[in-house]
């Protein structure tokens, strides 16, 4: 499991301990999420690029460090680009 921050670990303990509980809505929220998460990472297309080999090296570097295959993240940050949520920093 990953590392949880403070207020993460503040949340599972609070839901452990019921404190908190599931709302009458959990299992359709739940589900309409989970059909978000389905379409966004739908793998249905197929492309071949050529990058610099530092370029792949440290991209699976980076991706050994994350724990996931290089691929996969190569295509979280083109999906982040495309998103708006990754920037080229100025400079």
């Amino acid at each position: 499991m990953s590392k949880l921050d403070k207020e993460e670990k503040e949340i599972l303990e609070a839901f452990e301990s019921g404190k908190l509980k599931r709302t009458s809505r959990a299992k359709a929220l739940q589900k309409r999420h989970q059909e978000y998460a389905d379409a966004m990472f739908r793998k249905d297309a197929r492309i071949n690029i050529r990058l610099s080999s530092r370029d792949l090296r440290g991209l699976q570097k980076r991706a050994l460090a994350e724990g996931i295959p290089y691929q996969t993240l190569i295509a979280s940050v083109l999906h982040k680009y495309v998103e708006g949520r990754l920037r080229e920093n100025g400079g």
